[in-house]
């Protein structure tokens, strides 16, 4: 699909730069850049559900058990 976009212009000449060091066309660098940007989007998505669902849970524990696995790889030989 093709599409019109603005950019700065010392954005489009930097990454004009960096196509042509990678022997890439413009259209693919853009398409590399926008998937990668998509890709950490999505994974900063998935780690805020993750969050909201097992939230800090270490609160509800007994102090005791807070810090158990702390005592037992301080005594753990690596």
């Amino acid at each position: 699909m093709k599409t019109a976009i603005s950019v700065p212009d010392l954005v489009f000449k930097a990454a004009d730069r960096l196509a042509k060091r990678r022997r890439v066309s413009r259209s693919q660098l853009y398409t590399e850049a926008l998937v990668s940007l998509l890709k950490r989007e999505d994974d900063d998505e998935i780690t805020a559900r993750l969050d909201l669902v097992y939230g800090d849970d270490s609160s509800r524990l007994p102090p005791e058990l807070r810090t158990l696995p702390a005592a037992i790889l301080d005594n753990d030989e690596w």
